[in-house]
């Protein structure tokens, strides 16, 4: 039986899924930018909501969602939903207090930087209050009311009559919204359950299926990272109730988390969190080189309560002492890499051992260490322990056993120290311990987020393809701990249960054949990229490239019919097979009916003219900003449905999800580029060096496998080591990729009968361009140099070749029209005048299905 996200997918498919509302973003926090994933699982849910025939009363849901990923995020986008829905109440419960306390900030205090609505919460023209409330009895009808408690003390109210707590009478004529954070607790009983412990059932988890038994149209939303599918009571008690999945293995492949790195060592345990201080302040100093206000914390792990004052004690202490001797002495001793990196650049930077041993003595002093165990002022310590990022925050080592390892959201936790040299695991299967550290790990991954450049993504990792940039550091969660081979082994295994795997994360190294570095043209010749320039607003004439090329391929389901056996799980009947793909533009749509268009730019307010006015100042009318090539004109939409030519109401509705998209594209402009049509000359040994990279599972002859791998397929298989027109001694591409490098082979001969040096050159993110209309970033997988001697110099043509998928031709189809651009626009330019020639092209997309025939030519002009 298919689990309920994936009935929700299959809806996606054909075209009956929910689109975001647009009041859910509109009123979250502007700094919390919501991501693709996050945006699917509202959709998700208000599928499910709003579909009579899937949605069972009461709603109960299940968002498994890996730690770090916004769960409460969506909570409160949820809380703003079913407001709108017509829910005032809601209950907040979860298994710990100190969770509650950290949630009432987010929820509550807009003075919080961690606040997650927006400064005015409005919904249909009227102002939403969030407001505190201990019980429901005396709840405001025009405000969002919430409760929070623990469930313990939920389970406690219910069964004993308190003044102004929470009763059964709360619930008895009133529908509630119940929001179970780290919801695998609510799981108790449904592992358990046996005979013998039927009769026990006035448990906690009892108390909240009786609550919310009470009123068909009440809502329980789960969210949790570690459902335990695998365990078969839960997967037949869940698989119809979790409406969203994105685990921790998906949310590290997308980039969204720290990498992780476990760095075991010989070291006693003073030593090893002396490692730890000192990797956190290298991190440190290189945050503030690129200008991040961004202090790195450092976590320290104690076994046992009882032994986490005396580690803290031990460590300040021994900060206390510290003398540049000692950390002298460390260095010689370690045999990390990343230790080894370190000291090179304080030495780099004539930071000499004494001068950082000061700084830190002054950043890890007592001052500074906070302890999360230490009963005293506790909740003034889980408001500092979940603020660490605040600038006013001034702790930089956090002391603790497990009280942190469920709901502590921190962001620059960079390492964590384990303090003890003891294991419970047997027979290789990890002990309870050792999954817990494994959950503090997953939980210390979330990102840390910052960008370096304007058009870096600044919620995911950037350097796996650059793990020699000194920012690697910065994405980057290091693990100290004891070097004992079962221990490692059971903590991966550990790992792997929930969701990271580090034995697939292998590092490839792009090396220059040493032949290639000898050459002129490496030593002395160069390589011409053009620059990113603001652009006025007044020459802005059009959308993005990449936008006025999109293709909306959009699936309309029609009749009941098709629904129905959506739904039926057994069902391999459809009562209308016959579909047809209509391929369309705006534009011709606007011809049939102008109607169509209009009402449907009338659905988002970024369509108003003055709107668009204020981001196309050369806009003359709204009629031209439909029918203009530059504008919507040319927008391809492909609308398939029973209809072989669709009618009104289906083009509309196709109109309506593709403005959507665009509304969103041209809501988040705020400034305008250009790529600039001087391309300036630069030192190819400046560009392109060694390199390492980080592929995850790689496989099948795909990116991060060798082009000489057996998985190749034979066609495209060589050992490019002994290729002499390959500066690389291995490629580890796609494989469009290696099919192009096994293409390019067969036209070397030729090209050497004509050119004294040729050489492909494969661009792993070292070298970028900038579109000349709109100045969007593009990173070309390869660079073809060919050199011709002339009497007085020599011709040098540097080509872009950009191999691509079949199913992302049309796609990027603005980077082939600006690699096509290339040869009539770019100007190089080089710093001194010189008697030689330099001509720079590109080339269409290499691609074996639908650009044979353009690509062959491009080669033959060669």
């Amino acid at each position: 039986m298919p689990f309920l996200y994936e009935k929700i997918d299959t809806l996606r498919e054909v075209g009956v899924s929910k689109e975001l509302v647009q009041y859910i973003p509109d009123n979250l926090n502007p700094n919390f930018e919501l991501r693709p994933y996050q945006i699917s699982a509202f959709e998700n849910f208000i599928t499910y909501f709003e579909n009579d025939k899937l949605c069972q009363k009461p709603t109960q849901t299940l968002f498994h969602m890996a730690t770090g990923s916004g769960k409460t995020l969506i909570m409160a986008g949820l809380m703003l939903y079913l407001y709108k829905q017509g829910y005032r109440n809601f209950l907040f419960f979860v298994n710990l207090s100190n969770i509650v306390q950290k949630t009432k900030e987010n929820f509550l205090n807009s003075l919080s930087s961690k606040y997650l609505f927006a400064d005015e919460i409005t919904i249909d023209g009227e102002k939403i209050k969030i407001k505190e409330v201990s019980n429901f009895q005396y709840s405001d009808d025009t405000a969002i009311n919430i409760c929070f408690t623990t469930t313990q003390g939920l389970h406690s109210d219910m069964w004993s009559v308190k003044e102004n707590s929470l009763s059964v009478d709360d619930f008895a004529n009133r529908k509630v919204v119940l929001i179970s954070d780290e919801a695998h607790h609510l799981n108790a009983d449904t592992k358990k359950m046996s005979k013998d412990e039927e009769a026990n059932y006035k448990s906690w988890e009892y108390t909240v299926h009786r609550i919310f038994g009470a009123n068909r149209d009440n809502v329980l939303l789960e969210f949790t990272a570690t459902c335990d599918i695998k365990n078969p009571l839960i997967k037949a008690e869940y698989e119809n109730k979790i409406v969203f999945d994105y685990p921790l293995y998906k949310f590290r492949a997308d980039r969204y988390s720290k990498e992780i790195k476990t760095l075991r060592s010989d070291l006693d345990v003073e030593d090893r969190a002396l490692q730890a201080l000192i990797l956190s302040q290298y991190r440190y100093k290189v945050f503030q080189d690129y200008r991040q206000n961004i202090k790195p914390v450092v976590f320290f792990q104690s076994r046992l309560v009882k032994e986490n004052a005396a580690n803290m004690a031990k460590i300040i202490d021994m900060v206390k002492s510290l003398s540049g001797e000692r950390i002298k002495n460390l260095f010689e001793q370690s045999t990390s890499e990343t230790l080894a990196e370190a000291h090179k650049y304080f030495v780099k930077n004539g930071i000499s051992y004494d001068e950082l041993a000061s700084e830190l003595k002054d950043d890890f002093s007592e001052e500074h260490c906070i302890s999360a165990n230490d009963n005293q002022d506790v909740e003034n310590k889980q408001i500092m322990l979940n603020s660490l990022e605040d600038k006013t925050n001034p702790y930089r080592a956090v002391f603790a056993v497990d009280k942190l390892n469920e709901g502590w959201d921190v962001l620059n936790l960079f390492d964590i120290v384990r303090l003890y040299e003891t294991r419970d695991g047997k027979n290789g299967i990890p002990g309870k311990t050792t999954m817990k550290e494994a959950q503090l790990i997953g939980r210390g991954a979330r990102y840390c987020p910052f960008k370096i450049t304007e058009e870096q993504e600044k919620y995911q990792r950037k350097y796996d393809n650059d793990i020699d940039n000194p920012l690697r550091i910065c994405e980057e969660l290091y693990y100290h701990c004891w070097n004992e081979p079962r221990y490692i082994s059971e903590l991966h295994t550990a790992l792997r249960e929930i969701g990271i795997d580090l034995d697939k994360t292998v590092t490839r190294n792009y090396v220059l054949k040493d032949e290639f570095k000898e050459d002129d043209i490496y030593k002395s010749g160069y390589v011409f990229v053009n620059e990113r320039l603001l652009k006025s607003r007044n020459e802005v004439v059009g959308l993005l490239p990449s936008v006025r090329d999109m293709i909306f391929n959009i699936s309309i389901a029609t009749g009941r019919s098709g629904e129905d056996v959506i739904m039926e799980d057994n069902s391999s009947q459809d009562s209308n097979p016959n579909t047809y793909t209509y391929r369309t533009t705006i534009g011709d749509i606007a011809d049939i009916n102008y109607a169509i268009i209009y009402k449907a730019l009338c659905k988002y307010s970024v369509f108003k003219f003055n709107v668009l006015k204020s981001y196309f100042p050369n806009l003359k009318s709204t009629k031209e900003f439909v029918y203009d090539k530059n504008y919507l004109g040319y927008i391809r939409l492909h609308i398939t449905s029973k209809y072989e030519t669709p009618p009104t109401d289906i083009l509309y509705s196709a109109c309506v999800k593709a403005l959507g998209k665009i509304a969103e594209s041209i809501s988040g402009i705020e400034e305008i580029y250009e790529g600039s049509s001087e391309f300036t000359a630069q030192y190819i040994h400046d560009i392109f060096k060694n390199k390492r990279c980080n592929y995850i599972d790689p496989h099948d002859g795909g990116l991060g496998i060798s082009q000489n791998d057996n998985s190749v397929p034979i066609a495209w298989k060589m050992d490019l080591s002994k290729e002499d027109w390959f500066v690389f001694e291995d490629n580890y591409g796609t494989s469009e990729e290696k099919a192009f490098v096994a293409y390019f082979k067969e036209y070397v001969k030729e090209l050497k009968d004509k050119y004294d040096k040729v050489y492909l050159v494969r661009n792993e993110r070292q070298l970028a361009i900038y579109s000349f209309d709109g100045g969007e970033r593009f990173e070309p997988d390869y660079l073809l140099f060919l050199h011709l001697p002339k009497q007085d110099g020599y011709e040098q043509l540097q080509i872009f070749i950009e191999p691509k998928g079949t199913h992302l031709v049309e796609k990027d189809s603005w980077k082939e029209d600006f690699l096509l651009q290339i040869e009539s626009k770019a100007i190089p330019v080089t710093k001194f005048a010189d008697d030689n020639k330099y001509k720079i092209w590109g080339f269409h997309f290499f691609n074996r299905d639908v650009r044979t025939v353009e690509f062959d030519s491009d080669m033959k002009k060669l």
